[in-house]
């Protein structure tokens, strides 16, 4: 098994870490999260997050110092805000392993460890620089400490220590607490929920149960106190209270107009984590296993396997449910459902390789929905190497207009990611329906890792030059000058990053749009809008247009001339 932990870490780097830096970031989390820890590093506080050197209370600070420790090994740049997520992709292929491997062998462990390289989303965020990957993997080994322990409770002898006892549930409630650290009470939140369902699904019986629960808290509350407690014995309540009240509207209120229907999360999980999203279908509720199964396994094996796929449904759950509710809905706020999400499709798979068992589910649903994922994947460039047809469609929009305007190559090699999937999907649906469950995973684990894999590094490049290349090589353009910077009409925080801002100390012209526009300054001004909303800028006394690009239009201030000097 040390052979499969080299290869599998090995395989991590191969697929997470190759052209990580090729891309900018994308506005607004991964330029958001980066700029927190760039202006860590050049104003030296590590304690207060910031963003454009004022008090940012939206995340705590976990994710922010594992970026900056980055930036300081390898510089203020996109491979380094990307590469802590890196080092979670490889540790989460580890950690799914060696559970997997520990319930149901080693095959499994391989099937449930090449799920998260084979499927699209869970891929994708190994190579970005949000917060999700470290915090869904801390808080799953949080909950995962307290199963293993509840696993190990009724073993106990007297003669035993206390950290032989209860160190699981000490160590899942330590990692319980990082994972608050990283991104908020959201993770013990879903703890408490899934924890308290398992428990009402046994009618609150359970020796110990709630003791132990308790006890995991504690330990959860004591990490989070390493920089809550720190923080708000240093800088009074003000800091953390606003924190808890931005958490409490994400929850209640769309943010920044991140609204959406109720089963958007299904749609992007069902999507998204193709084909392992379709092979769980038969495992999201209930359990179903076979005789086979059961007869090949010992009693304490078998109960735990039972268990672990109820803990799995119910993390699933709770996350879909929770933030199908939750009124603001972006991309990764489900991305916690791909433990569970992976696991129960790695169960399907599974159980065909070993059992022979094919649900037909699977067998209805594999075909299309690959298909689907594979044909807009690869009309994608079919539709860039033919972007004046598809101009009219957005004729009402002229910011979109401007953004297909970009000088971006495609070629028909760019089809291929797509192309490989909807073929390795056809022929494993085949194989499927003839029972060879052997063939089908295989091909569906290499053709979606192959899938995956060409397209972040052929497509996502291309889609970037479309959406906000021109304003960032802008920004670009203007680090190290003595300048203001303000994009106007739209939110962004790209123009931190890529100029280098730096710390304006008691001088806060740089935020005050009227300041900047009607006041007299000392050095150049630039404006950045959206062609569609350009506002006052063209008319702005001593405001001219210096050029426009892709739907964004760039205007200069010039700095007022010296006084001069006085002769007295």
């Amino acid at each position: 098994m040390r052979l499969d932990y080299l290869i599998l870490t090995g395989l991590g780097i191969l697929f997470f870490l190759p052209f990580l830096g090729n891309v900018h970031l994308f506005d607004w989390d991964e330029i958001n999260f980066a700029e927190c820890a760039r202006e860590m590093l050049a104003t030296g506080d590590w304690l207060q997050p910031q963003i454009d050197f004022e008090p940012f209370w939206e995340k705590p600070p976990l994710f922010f110092w594992m970026q900056a420790l980055s930036m300081k090994l390898f510089g203020v740049n996109e491979f380094a805000a990307r590469f802590p997520n890196v080092l979670a992709g490889i540790t989460t292929l580890l950690v799914v392993y060696k559970i997997g491997a520990s319930l149901h062998g080693r095959v499994f462990g391989w099937i449930w460890a090449m799920g998260w390289v084979a499927s699209l989303l869970p891929h994708l965020y190994f190579r970005s620089g949000i917060i999700d990957p470290w915090f869904n993997l801390f808080t799953f080994l949080g909950l995962y400490g307290f199963i293993e322990f509840r696993w190990r409770f009724f073993t106990h002898r007297p003669d035993m220590s206390f950290w032989a006892k209860y160190r699981f549930l000490a160590l899942g409630g330590g990692v319980l607490g990082l994972a608050v650290l990283t991104k908020g009470p959201t993770a013990y939140l879903i703890a408490l929920l899934v924890i308290v369902l398992y428990w009402a699904r046994y009618k609150f019986r359970g020796k110990g149960y709630f003791f132990h629960f308790a006890l995991l808290s504690a330990h959860a509350l004591l990490a989070a106190l390493l920089w809550f407690g720190v923080e708000t014995l240093k800088n009074g309540t003000w800091f953390v209270n606003e924190f808890i009240q931005y958490q409490v509207r994400l929850f209640t209120t769309p943010d920044s107009g991140h609204g959406g229907f109720f089963g958007y999360h299904f749609v992007v999980l069902l999507i998204g984590c193709f084909p392992f999203s379709v092979l769980a279908l038969p495992n999201l509720w209930g359990m179903h296993d076979s005789e086979d199964e059961l007869l090949e396994s010992d009693t304490l094996t078998s109960c735990k396997r039972s268990d672990f796929g109820t803990w799995m449904q119910l993390l699933f759950w709770v996350v879909l449910i929770l933030f199908s509710i939750v009124k603001t809905k972006i991309l990764h706020y489900s991305s916690l459902a791909y433990f569970p999400l992976t696991y129960l499709g790695a169960l399907t798979l599974w159980r065909a390789i070993r059992w022979d068992v094919y649900p037909r589910i699977v067998s209805y649903s594999l075909i299309p929905v690959g298909l689907l994922l594979g044909g807009v994947v690869a009309a994608i460039p079919l539709a860039g190497m033919n972007i004046d047809s598809i101009k009219p469609l957005f004729s009402k929009d002229p910011f979109a207009l401007g953004n297909l305007e970009a000088s971006v190559t495609w070629s028909f090699t760019d089809m291929l990611p797509g192309l490989v999937l909807i073929a390795a999907t056809l022929v494993a649906g085949i194989m499927w329906l003839r029972k060879n469950g052997w063939q089908a995973g295989q091909l569906l684990l290499a053709g979606g890792a192959v899938f995956t894999s060409f397209t972040l590094i052929l497509l996502v490049p291309n889609i970037e030059g479309y959406s906000q290349r021109a304003a960032i090589e802008f920004y670009e353009s203007r680090c190290g000058e003595k300048c203001f910077v303000k994009p106007v009409g739209f939110k962004s925080y790209a123009h931190l990053f890529y100029t280098c801002k730096q710390d304006p100390g008691a001088d806060k012209r740089a935020d005050d749009y009227d300041i900047l526009a009607f006041g007299t300054q000392d050095r150049n001004v630039y404006f950045v809008a959206k062609v569609e909303r350009l506002g006052e800028l063209p008319n702005l006394p001593g405001c001219h247009e210096i050029g426009r690009r892709n739907g964004f239009v760039f205007f200069e201030k010039h700095a007022a001339p010296p006084l001069p000097a006085s002769h007295d």
